[in-house]
């Protein structure tokens, strides 16, 4: 079952398109419309086969993206929460808060990017656990963790000895401490904080895995997956930036040397190749991660070309393409970020 477009569109126009500006210059977190996305039915997995879903929801991620990407990052922050419960053996999360998730009542966050820079070699863990009866107690700082509020679920994990545990914590924990982080160049309204851990307990119907490293590895190409479509959609945007002013100065931007046609085709094959891979049910890290670094270089050189095409009127503050050129830079910087991602590609081909 596809995604119903319009539905989606009416959302967007009016749950997301008033509050853009408001996004980007305010910080303002559009928690209203990812509640009703939830609500509208778009999250539901239980009628859908794995592949179906993915690529229904990566549609929702690239059509929000084209409009605020910022926006459509806390959508893929809620989307690497469910699934982390969609995989995880818990049977009380995936039946009793998955379902909450799914529906819209509450949203979710990653958590993981600290983690995932540990698995990489580059940081060291900044959570630790330690086992107690019925579960463990966790302190230590998360830098930065994003879609947050008032009751929302996240993921992090924490050092237990020899090996790490997965846990999913709320926000309304009174022994986690939020600090809000804001005066972001791009994405300023990601509802990003600094999450404190003060002896927190987690019960252990709240582990997500006992084992994290292992987990990591089954959710890693979903997690890293989820991302591509924001550069879709930014790319899509650009595009149509670039087809709007191309009259402008007499039709001189046809001296330009990108076009919306080159970056057209560079943008379909993407998502053919993307489509693709899911199809084929060999969605493998390493493919996922060339993938993301072909989309993160294809959106950087879109945005470009639009801020070229747009001449002085694209750096009004303000403007669609400048929003568009610092979201790019964004996602040129999320974890796994453009240089993590050209050193794994790198040590991939060289063994």
């Amino acid at each position: 079952m596809a995604v119903d477009a319009v539905a989606l569109q009416t959302l967007i126009e009016e749950k997301l398109k008033p509050f853009v500006k408001k996004i980007d210059e305010e910080a303002y977190y559009a928690e209203d419309f990812l509640l009703e996305l939830g609500k509208a039915g778009f999250f539901a997995s239980t009628q859908k086969d794995e592949q179906t879903t993915l690529l229904d929801e990566l549609t929702i991620v690239q059509e929000t993206a084209k409009v605020c990407m910022t926006t459509a990052f806390c959508l893929w922050c809620h989307l690497a929460a469910l699934t982390y419960l969609r995989k995880t053996n818990n049977k009380q999360l995936r039946e009793n808060i998955l379902p909450l998730l799914e529906r819209g009542e509450v949203l979710g966050a990653t958590g993981l990017s600290n983690p995932m820079k540990f698995y990489a070699g580059l940081e060291k863990l900044h959570l630790s656990a330690e086992r107690v009866d019925g579960g463990y107690v966790v302190n230590g700082v998360l830098p930065a963790v994003s879609n947050l509020a008032a009751n929302h679920w996240f993921g992090a994990i924490a050092h237990n000895g020899e090996q790490e545990v997965m846990v999913f914590v709320n926000t309304d924990n009174e022994n986690i401490t939020l600090k809000e982080k804001i005066h972001f160049l791009g994405v300023n309204g990601s509802a990003t904080y600094t999450c404190k851990f003060d002896n927190v307990f987690v019960a252990d119907d709240y582990v997500i895995a006992q084992d994290a490293s292992t987990f990591v590895d089954t959710i890693r190409p979903t997690f890293v997956l989820y991302q591509i479509p924001l550069g879709f959609g930014v790319v899509d945007s650009a595009i149509e930036g670039i087809e709007k002013v191309k009259a402008k100065q007499n039709g001189c931007n046809e001296y330009l040397q990108v076009q919306a046609d080159e970056l057209t085709e560079n943008l379909h094959f993407l998502q053919e190749t993307l489509q693709t891979l899911i199809q084929s049910g060999e969605v493998n890290l390493q493919a996922i991660c060339q993938l993301r670094l072909q989309v993160v270089y294809n959106t950087l050189a879109a945005v470009q070309a639009n801020m070229l095409h747009n001449g002085s009127a694209g750096y009004i503050a303000g403007s669609t393409p400048s929003r568009k050129l610092r979201e790019a830079y964004f996602f040129a910087n999320l974890t796994p970020t453009v240089r993590q991602l050209e050193k794994m590609t790198t040590t991939a081909k060289a063994k």
